[in-house]
């Protein structure tokens, strides 16, 4: 199965909870659609995950050696969104 991205499984995900909210789908086709919502939540989890070790990764001092960091967005970045 070709992997979707992280984005497509995002909406995937929306679309599988209006689906289920919406009390159109038998208890077998509901039961099916969690499932697939659950596997998708998972890979989407994954995802997060990698991202966030390469940002540890990437983050390093300046005389070239790496420090770990949890990654924190900039404030100043915030204010102005």
């Amino acid at each position: 199965m070709k992997e979707e991205t992280f984005e497509k499984s995002i909406e995937r995900q929306e679309k599988i909870v209006k689906k289920l909210e919406s009390s159109e789908l038998s208890l077998e086709e509901s039961v099916k659609t969690f499932e697939e919502g659950i596997r998708l939540a998972q890979t989407c989890h994954k995802t997060l995950d990698e991202a966030e070790k390469k940002v540890e990764i990437l983050l390093s001092a300046q005389d070239g050696s790496f420090t770990k960091q949890a990654f924190q967005p900039d404030k100043t970045n915030q204010a102005t969104a």
